[in-house]
């Protein structure tokens, strides 16, 4: 089970498998810097996809602005 501010019923596979498709994007990409690591925009992403939180509460659990949310989902 996966902890964001409350319990998502996933498993940490899932979780590793996202941030590694994240990571590999980023590499082929040659992006700079994100606000968050890999492993927590997939956290973000699979927390509003499973709870259907809003950015809004998305971005404050986070610690990021709604419009970092908004572009990481």
């Amino acid at each position: 089970m996966l902890v964001y501010r409350c319990g998502i019923d996933l498993s940490s596979s899932t979780l590793r498998f996202l941030a590694g498709r994240l990571r590999s994007r980023h590499r082929r990409q040659g992006t700079r810097w994100r606000r968050l690591p890999p492993g927590r925009q997939a956290l973000l992403v699979l927390a509003h996809l499973r709870m259907g939180d809003t950015y809004a509460q998305l971005a404050a659990g986070f610690g990021i602005g709604t419009a970092t949310a908004y572009r990481y989902i």
